[in-house]
């Protein structure tokens, strides 16, 4: 396969201004373009679209196959592909200087050598292809790792055992075309899977989660047995993971992963787990933060990170650990939801998968590899019998000594191939004009200590290999599983599952969020917020809270709560509103519909609401007046009575009307409600305890 060398940023700069001369309208002699020049230039301005439209896809190709996504052959990106080819370049057992890697592999990526360290330290602090020595950084804390020439890096034994094979590889020219780099590796394991992967391409991104050695293992095996396996992911940071929403990994699957948070003391909590992406840094900035904004109460925070993560998150004095703990999950990243996007490069183009698809590839292209290792394995061996028997032959009949009477090297060589002829019915192949230069290569000293007993012992054991060779091959599925039970048995003590999977509710923020801020009110001004320190004082609330506010008119308001708002002039009930169940109270009401209407008494819910949107809780009509508004907690609250008071008036022999809110039905807030009165209303006053509780009981 060839590749083409792609262009660079500076040599595409000058490929477009070489095409703009070479296509700019021709000037006279007196620097004025000819008759023709707005036709020229309408004519090159779209061969210039042209060709920024052909070089921009070029570009976008190129990042998307040779930089971002990866390769669903290896699962490498091209640059962790070129990283790993040099240190098996570089392999002799022993440590390397990362700064020689990093020199050794520029001869195949052409990028700087910011990008390829940054790339071989990523891929060293997986703990999976390269054995590190020296500070490779920490994923725990975000510290950086020591420069190139301090640390020291080799290939890991099973880097060596299933990543590398010259013999199955295919090699193409490198971007100089002075050296030979891998299409693809011959991963006989799905590397892409455990180690996941994350990128971003033009108009293209890639993140895949890691996942657990030892399963992926376990699932190659099951799908070699025709079952289906189930696979998770497991991240190096620990902490408890919800795969309820993972949907096996395909776009718009999503993760929800959360720190392990210990109570060590009444006011203690400990982090000893982070988030998947997380560090100790990020995780107590989020705290910090949170804690500023009031959403959370703690005294301090103390990072004792090591080679195990802990942070002690102290609590003031009174404050409830479980309430704090839940409150973190909800305002920090103590719990983060990480959304999950397979996309891999197959056959020259961008696919998207789910998990158990790579895993069935990965597990058939390893059957494939084994496969042709196999027929490579029983080829050499084949060849090794041949030689090996005619060699025998050859030495044994003593069919060296027939040369010695030959002068020319064609008799030589003809005498060789008629002795042979015999015994060529015991060979598997014919016998061919390189066999012969061969054995007339063998020196007369072996020849003279040729022991003929180690000989039919070298031939029985190659018999025996090919008979084995043939064997696997014909039983080649149950060979594979063989092949991952002895990898999971040789590498897989220590690499068991890091995150606990575990379902958990979503935390309501409201619910945890602390409420230390106090709600005021101007009721005649109608402005309400938390910074009117100096005004009517209605609760404790938080930042997070709503605020239901109901004026004179009749209007009905919710907003968030602020430093300060207007709710609508002459404010007569304001209070924290609970979104979560907003028929959680019940509201009784008498009200004037319009200047001269009638007056109507309403029994009602709020039910949803959209934020600052205004509602009318009267008939809408100009001029309409509450007279009075209360509320109760709708599961076992006290229903209210009134007393309407009417203005005299010729002819009124009732002066007032009594109104029990538990005869009247409860409806929507829309409700116009009952009749209570045609006459003027002087005022409405609330029913002594007494009264209300007498109707209650009747």
């Amino acid at each position: 396969m060839s590749r083409k060398k792609k262009p660079t940023d500076d040599e595409t700069l000058e490929l477009g201004l070489d095409a703009a001369q070479h296509n700019s309208p021709k000037q006279d002699e007196s620097g004025s373009g000819g008759d023709d020049d707005i036709f020229d230039l309408a004519t090159d301005s779209g061969h210039v679209d042209d060709m920024f439209s052909s070089w921009f896809l070029d570009y976008a190709s190129y990042v998307i196959l040779e930089r971002a996504v990866p390769h669903a052959n290896d699962g490498l990106k091209p640059v962790q592909r070129r990283i790993l080819h040099s240190m098996r370049e570089l392999e002799d057992g022993r440590y390397n200087k990362v700064a020689n890697v990093i020199g050794n592999t520029m001869k195949y990526h052409p990028h700087g050598d910011a990008s390829i360290g940054d790339a071989m330290v990523q891929l060293g602090q997986k703990e999976l292809l390269i054995d590190m020595q020296g500070n490779w950084g920490n994923i725990y804390t975000g510290d950086s790792a020591a420069a190139a020439r301090y640390i020291e890096a080799r290939l890991s034994k099973f880097a060596l055992e299933v990543v590398f094979n010259p013999k199955t590889t295919k090699w193409l020219a490198s971007y100089d075309g002075r050296n030979k780099e891998p299409e693809t590796q011959p991963v006989k394991f799905p590397l892409l899977l455990a180690q996941g992967a994350e990128g971003i391409a033009v108009g293209l991104s890639c993140k895949i989660l890691p996942h657990n050695f030892c399963e992926l293992l376990e699932g190659c095996i099951a799908l070699l047995r025709k079952e289906t396996p189930v696979i998770y992911p497991d991240f190096p940071t620990g902490g408890i993971a919800d795969v309820a929403e993972y949907n096996d990994g395909k776009r718009g699957g999503r993760v929800k992963v959360r720190a392990r948070i210990e109570t060590r003391k009444k006011n203690l909590l400990a982090i000893t787990e982070l988030p998947f992406g997380k560090t100790t840094t990020s995780l107590i900035d989020s705290i910090l933060s949170a804690n500023d904004k009031g959403k959370i109460k703690i005294a301090r925070v103390e990072d004792n990170t090591a080679d195990k993560v802990e942070i002690l998150v102290y609590l003031p004095s009174g404050s409830d650990a479980e309430t704090v703990e839940q409150a973190l999950y909800a305002f920090t990243d103590c719990e983060v939801s990480i959304s999950t996007n397979i996309c891999v490069i197959e056959n020259e183009k961008p696919h998207f998968f789910a998990a158990t698809d790579l895993l069935y590839l990965a597990t058939e292209k390893t059957r494939d590899l084994l496969k042709l290792e196999l027929e490579i394995q029983l080829g050499e061996l084949e060849e090794k019998w041949h030689f090996s028997s005619l060699e025998k032959i050859f030495i044994e009949k003593r069919i060296y000594r027939r040369i010695e009477e030959e002068e020319t090297w064609e008799g030589v060589i003809a005498t060789v191939d008629k002795g042979l002829d015999p015994y060529k019915k015991q060979l598997k192949r014919e016998v061919t004009r390189e066999d012969i230069l061969r054995l007339l290569e063998i020196k007369i000293k072996r020849i003279s200590k040729y022991d003929s007993f180690k000989a039919d012992e070298l031939i029985k054991a190659l018999e025996d290999d090919i008979a084995e060779t043939l064997k696997n091959l014909k039983y080649l599925t149950k060979y594979t599983i063989r092949w991952f039970s002895e990898l999971l048995k040789k590498y897989g003590k220590g690499r068991e599952r890091k995150t606990v999977l575990d379902s958990f509710e979503k935390v309501v923020a409201q619910e945890v969020v602390i409420a230390n801020e106090t709600l005021y009110v101007d009721r005649k001004e109608g402005f309400a917020g938390y910074g009117m320190k100096k005004d009517e004082a209605i609760c404790k609330c938080s930042t997070l809270d709503d605020v239901i506010a109901i004026n004179q008119e009749g209007k009905l308001i919710v907003s968030k709560v602020s430093e300060k708002a207007f709710f609508g002039k002459d404010i007569l009930h304001i209070d924290i509103f609970n979104r979560a169940d907003p028929n959680a109270l019940t509201y009784c009401m008498v009200y004037r519909d319009g200047k001269t209407g009638p007056t109507l008494a309403k029994h009602f819910t709020v039910g949803g609401v959209t934020r600052d949107k205004e509602y009318d809780l009267t008939k809408g009509k100009p001029g309409s007046r509450i007279f009075y508004i209360s509320c109760y907690e709708t599961k076992g609250g006290e229903m209210d009575a009134v007393k309407v008071n009417l203005k005299p008036a010729p002819r009124l022999r009732k002066t007032e009307e009594t109104v029990f809110f538990k005869d009247l039905a409860v409806r929507g807030r829309g409700a116009g409600g009952n009749i209570v009165t045609k006459n003027s209303v002087r005022n409405v006053v609330r029913l002594p305890k007494a009264a209300r509780e007498e109707a209650a009981t009747e």
